[in-house]
């Protein structure tokens, strides 16, 4: 395939995507909506034997979204684990709750940033819950904070206790490793194209 007509392919499907979302919204009844859903994942599908990496449709969040946002968790993740500044960053935050804040706030910037706003791929909303939050923004970020908790857990870096400053202090340290990991889970989500 040429570079020109992988292009028209991109351009294609992107347009494909941009009619379909007016439809759905113009549509009344919900068996109409998921037949034009259906009709969405169809086309993201296709895109399956192509063998372009970049300039893809993403479309919703599925199991292989979040195996694929696990792996990019880890990766970037082990490295923060075996690192003692995690801990020591992490009761820094600790002391400091706008620190704590900002670092969730920065780190969720980040993510939506890398998923809707860099355009390393045409990410597409499928099915926001409350009909605003992204399920692949939830999916990212919730599975890079489950990894981050159950890693830095299991491998004796934070104690869960009923003390408080003891909790934020835990929450703090896995906040601190939380912010690679959400990038490694975006980018692992989304590089693959699925």
């Amino acid at each position: 395939m040429t570079q020109e007509s992988q292009t028209d392919d991109e351009d294609g499907i992107g347009t494909l995507f941009d009619e379909l979302e007016e439809l759905e919204a113009l549509v009344d009844s919900p068996t109409e909506r998921e037949q034009v859903r259906e009709a969405m994942r169809a086309a993201a599908d296709s895109q399956d034997d192509d063998p372009l990496v970049f300039g893809r449709v993403v479309w919703g969040f599925d199991r292989s979204d979040l195996a694929e946002a696990v792996l990019g968790s880890l990766l970037f993740g082990i490295p923060m684990a075996v690192e003692g500044g995690t801990v020591d960053a992490g009761r820094h935050i600790a002391q400091h709750p706008l620190y704590l804040l900002g670092t969730l706030v920065a780190a969720i910037g980040i993510v939506i940033s890398i998923l809707y706003v860099a355009d390393i791929q045409d990410v597409r909303v499928a099915n926001a819950y409350f009909g605003l939050i992204p399920r692949r923004l939830v999916g990212v970020t919730g599975t890079a904070f489950v990894v981050s908790v159950t890693l830095l857990t299991s491998w004796g870096l934070v104690e869960w206790s009923t003390a408080p400053a003891a909790l934020v202090e835990s929450l703090s340290i896995c906040t601190v490793a939380f912010v690679p990991m959400s990038i490694g889970a975006a980018l692992g989500d989304i590089l693959p194209g699925s």
